[in-house]
């Protein structure tokens, strides 16, 4: 570590001009949460492997910022050469930058690793002491980089209309409405969702998420995709040739902006169009649309500022709004899902009470303690969550996991994104909380799933806050509102129950989810921090209900359903706005050995067993006797 970052240093003294400080963001060249192998640079120089932060490293510190979800983490993971930022606490990098740098420092940067929009608020930041944010020719960091991993060649695979429920050629109609509407004459899209959306098709280019390294470009006349030609087959190529669009070298994408940027892109497509392609949607505008918050700033600066549309992407939207085919594939692939969570919580409970004589999932007992066991009977972290993986794998249409199970016991539950490693992971202890947050990738559509468990006597404190995450989980999937609320709004009815107790927890409550796509999906979300402001709630919208409450170095809990946002029914329409509200897709049981029934109401109480009802329906074909024996004793009626 310490050779990497005095082999960063030497490399910002002798470049030009020399820097003073070099920002290493986590995203790759599309601006993605989750980055392949390759492009985990900021993980590679600072040793923190969360998938949210930045490295800022000065020519005498070094400094990571990260999010609530990694404070303790981050804290575990940093060597003493680097100091924890924590955003939300701690200042911004560009005001720390502004106030801790030389007047007229260099800070370089990738600029294909920044958005515009980031890029444009460190320059107003800088302005005052007259700081330059530079771009640099190459990444520095792949330059200190000695064992890099190789890019891969992944196939590109066609997403079936059977799955998409859209055709592509809807869907470019339908964009080309939009630019001609917003004065542009084409859009560059760089969000490996949004460019495996439009043209329906998927890959395996990052882990969890199946998505093709690809750029794409759109005109009133032609459309291109920039992707490594060894990756498409010839049914791809057909595919992508039969809907008008050009392929092209993902390294093409810097000379074809430039090209957009002088209206010279459209002479060089070779696609042959059919009846003479769109001509007939005359085109005079002069405005080139880029997503701000997605286009990096390699891209833009090819771009004439005043002739750039700075605007989010038409595709954020369209892709959240779920077609019927889509939603239908999610809620076939959340009930096989619902079944493989029971199917592991079955096995885990015999394994718990077999191997470490647990009283289990239904008694409340201290454990009769077995003597040590052998080492191949053991349960950690890791063995039970591949466990649960091969529940999954055995489901219809199963292509994955859709992020890094979390499976944690006790104290590393209460780390929110804790990821456990088979080297160093926690063995089960069934006197202790069981965590997991999990989900998968099936051909029609992504599933996200929290639960959390205890297979010996919790005390009245875990019950408390347990019961507290589901009054608020309770809540929000409850909730009534008008059209035009957004996911600002809605985050406290999550949140009541913990804050009348003087408890909360630093993460956001709800995230959209992916058709087959990433388990992180905007533009909506629900949550506290004020980009939950930018987009309304809307029908066909999916969202994660997701409260939970940790205490570090004790215990964490965390209740995670996924819902739809539909049409309500509501007695009245006020204002005429038409209401809304949520419907649950995600089916497995509550553990009632966790519920202090005294804390519930009766509206709550005849909700649990109402949910559990249905759970029970609906997982019972695919379950076999003895699972579904289990599930009918897990969902047996409370409070009566």
């Amino acid at each position: 570590m310490e050779d990497t970052l005095s082999g960063l240093r030497s490399l910002m003294a002798t470049h030009s001009p020399p820097l003073d400080a070099l920002v290493v963001p986590s995203e790759d060249y599309h601006q993605s949460e989750y980055v392949s192998a390759r492009d985990k640079r900021r993980e590679f120089v600072s040793g923190f492997t969360g998938s949210a932060g930045l490295a800022l490293v000065t020519k005498n510190e070094a400094l990571l910022w990260t999010d609530g979800r990694y404070f303790l983490q981050a804290s575990q993971e940093l060597s003493a050469q680097w100091k924890l930022m924590r955003i939300g606490e701690d200042p911004a990098v560009d005001i720390w930058i502004a106030d801790n740098l030389p007047k007229e420092a260099f800070i370089g940067v990738d600029p294909w690793c920044i958005s515009i929009d980031t890029a444009q608020r460190w320059e107003r930041a800088f302005f005052e002491k007259r700081q330059k944010l530079v771009q640099t020719t190459k990444n520095l960091i792949d330059e200190v980089w000695i064992n890099r991993p190789q890019a891969e060649i992944n196939a590109v695979i066609v997403q079936p209309l059977k799955f998409a429920g859209r055709s592509v050629a809807d869907k470019l109609k339908d964009l080309r409405k939009r630019l001609l509407q917003e004065q542009a004459r084409g859009i560059i899209f760089t969000a490996l969702d949004e460019v495996a959306w439009l043209y329906n098709i998927r890959g395996s280019d990052v882990a969890y998420c199946p998505v093709v390294h690809a750029f794409a470009i759109m005109t009133a006349n032609s459309a291109f995709i920039y992707v490594d030609k060894q990756k498409v087959s010839v049914e791809v190529q057909a595919h992508l040739v039969e809907n008008e669009i050009e392929i092209r070298d993902y390294t093409a994408v810097s000379s074809d902006v430039t090209l957009l940027a002088t209206d010279d892109l459209d002479t060089i497509s070779t696609v042959k169009r059919v009846n003479g392609g769109h001509q007939a949607e005359e085109n005079s505008n002069n405005l080139i649309w880029a997503d701000p918050g997605s286009c990096c700033y390699a891209l833009y600066a090819k771009l004439n500022p005043d002739t750039v549309l700075l605007q989010q992407s038409p595709l954020a939207l369209a892709k959240a709004l779920k077609n019927s085919v889509e939603l239908d594939g999610l809620k076939k692939a959340h009930i096989r899902d619902g079944a493989a969570v029971v199917q592991y919580l079955v096995w885990l409970d015999k394994k718990m009470q077999d191997v470490y004589g647990a009283s289990g999932y239904f008694l409340e007992k201290e454990s009769a303690k077995k003597e040590k066991q052998l080492q191949s009977l053991k349960l950690t972290e890791v063995t039970v969550s591949d466990q649960l993986e091969s529940f999954r794998a055995s489901k219809e249409y199963f292509k994955g996991l859709s992020f890094p199970t979390i499976s944690s016991v006790g104290s590393n539950a209460a780390i929110i994104h804790y990821s456990p490693k088979a080297e160093a992971c926690a063995e089960l202890d069934p006197d202790k909380i069981y965590l997991f947050d999990s989900g998968a990738q099936y051909l029609d559509g992504t599933t996200d799933i929290t639960r959390t468990v205890h297979f010996g006597k919790p005390s009245t404190h875990e019950k408390a806050c347990y019961t507290a995450v589901l009054k608020g989980h309770i809540a929000l999937g409850n909730a009534r509102f008008p059209n035009g609320t957004n996911g600002h709004a809605l985050d406290i009815l999550a949140r009541i129950p913990l804050w009348k107790d003087g408890l909360d927890y630093r993460h956001g409550t709800g995230h959209g989810i992916g058709s087959y796509l990433n388990v992180h999906e905007g533009p909506h979300l629900i949550s506290f921090r004020p980009q939950a402001r930018n987009v309304p709630l809307q029908s066909s919208m999916t969202v994660t209900d997701e409260p939970g409450y940790y205490e570090d170095g004790e215990f964490g809990i965390r209740l995670e359903n996924v819902l739809i946002v539909k049409e309500a029914d509501t007695k009245f329409n006020f204002g005429d706005k038409g209401y809304l509200s949520f419907e649950h897709i995600t089916w497995a049981p509550y553990q009632t050995k966790l519920i202090d029934l005294k804390l519930l109401s009766p509206d709550e109480i005849n909700w649990v067993n109402s949910y559990h009802s249905t759970c029970r329906d609906i997982l019972a074909p695919h379950l076999d006797e003895v699972e579904n024996a289990w599930l009918k004793k897990a969902t047996e009626p409370i409070g009566a």
